[in-house]
């Protein structure tokens, strides 16, 4: 197994994200053209991706690649200050809505360009929609995942407690649940694992007949809406369900497996993407289970299936047609998903998806399932996040803190957050 080939690049701090200005790698060795690829992830993230370079660098011997990593929480640092340096990767992986913000400033190709080489008729158009800004196809999902309340039954059991009924249950029979699991732990554990981010507060908007963004990019959710929520989070504090705010706070900058609750097996349940099953599951050494997320009575469906990440081009990249066809190869070549499996969702292509199920550990066939039980209850599909929005996740994370340590109010909370995500989409 061959070791990945990692440009070595510094982390530097925050930059400006600012119009890139080519300066892409070229070939150096005759006829080869040299690619760079740039993704967020763990070092088994980078083998599996080495992988799958070495299976499309054999069938084409023109091109080489190299691969360009950071974890997750310096990835878009990373990324902002090689595109406002005019040093942009060729290939490079988005996530939320980065490639919005991206494409806005004249950052990725129109996909449209090398619609010749990128082959899309095995994806839907529902997936499609995702990337598309303007109209224009600026990026294409690398898989699709859900949101998904994952259990751990063994932290049930020792609370003698059974799993819940997820085709009916609603967020009192969560609260209800999640504190007998806090009791019964006492210091051993909570319940659950706090839940709110941007992404649940989606669901939520959701379940109340809002979205968080509209199709015009506008602010969906309603300050009443989110009042709301904030008011359940506290419930869920000081009913032991959720731990309290000190502990929540460390927990919110450890976001490896191994440090959560449920990776630890000190918590009964969390929100989380479903590509995330496996692994939480190695961290906890138990056997998880994904759970369709609880519902309000008579409320909307609130669950959608989503991008995991995506694939993007820069468009001062000097070798569009070459890059196309890596992205091209990842999406629609069983010998790239044999090498990704899950790790980038479940591949949006879905004679290619067909292909591997065999090929997955029962972990990843758990994801599979879960994901054909969503798209049963999925409500309408969510709009592209709008540019600016990527300011959204760090301001709900920064005052659900106000909230919990009881220095703003539910209300005042959901004044201020609206205002700065508003402010935010108007730049």
């Amino acid at each position: 197994m061959r070791t990945p080939r990692v440009l070595a690049v510094a982390v530097p701090v925050a930059a400006l994200l600012a119009a890139c200005g080519g300066g892409d790698t070229t070939g150096g060795d005759g006829d080869v053209v040299e690619l760079r690829y740039a993704f967020w992830g763990s070092d088994d993230r980078a083998q599996m991706t080495q992988e799958m370079i070495d299976a499309f660098e054999a069938e084409n011997p023109d091109i080489r690649v190299e691969i360009d990593y950071a974890d997750f929480g310096a990835y878009f640092d990373k990324l902002a200050t090689s595109v406002a340096a005019g040093d942009a990767p060729d290939i490079m992986t988005m996530g939320g809505a980065y490639h919005s913000e991206y494409a806005g400033r004249g950052a990725l190709l129109d996909l449209g360009e090398v619609d010749d080489i990128i082959r899309t008729d095995d994806i839907g158009d529902d997936i499609l929609a995702h990337g598309t800004i303007d109209g224009s196809l600026y990026a294409i999902p690398t898989g699709v995942n859900g949101y998904a309340m994952v259990a751990n039954p063994a932290v049930f059991a020792a609370a003698g407690l059974e799993l819940p009924d997820d085709t009916t249950w609603t967020w009192d029979d969560f609260a209800q649940l999640c504190t007998q699991i806090g009791t019964a732990l006492g210091e051993e554990g909570y319940g659950a694992q706090d839940l709110t981010n941007h992404n649940t507060l989606a669901l939520w908007a959701r379940q109340h007949g809002e979205q968080l963004y509209t199709e015009d990019g506008e602010l969906g959710l309603s300050a009443g809406t989110l009042t709301e929520w904030w008011e359940f989070s506290l419930e869920l504090r000081d009913s032991g369900c959720t731990p309290p705010a000190t502990r929540t706070e460390e927990l919110a900058s450890q976001s490896a497996p191994e440090q959560t609750l449920i990776g630890t097996n000190t918590g009964g349940m969390a929100l989380v993407w479903s590509n995330v099953l496996e692994a939480l599951s190695t961290a906890s050494g138990e056997e998880l289970r994904l759970l369709i997320p609880p519902g309000v009575e008579g409320g909307e469906p609130g669950s959608w299936l989503g991008p995991s990440m995506y694939y993007t081009i820069s468009a001062r990249t000097e070798h569009p047609e070459e890059a196309a066809r890596l992205v091209d190869f990842m999406l629609n070549e069983p010998a790239a998903a044999e090498s990704f499996l899950t790790d980038r969702g479940l591949p949006v292509n879905t004679e290619v998806r067909d292909a591997i199920v065999p090929q997955l550990t029962p972990v990843q066939q758990a994801e599979a399932e879960y994901l054909d039980r969503l798209q049963e209850v999925v409500g309408e599909p969510v709009p592209p996040a709008p540019v600016g929005s990527t300011e959204t996740a760090g301001i709900v994370t920064r005052l659900n803190s106000e909230v919990l340590f009881d220095r703003m109010t539910p209300g005042g909370a959901a004044e201020q957050a609206l205002a700065e995500i508003g402010t935010a989409l108007d730049r």
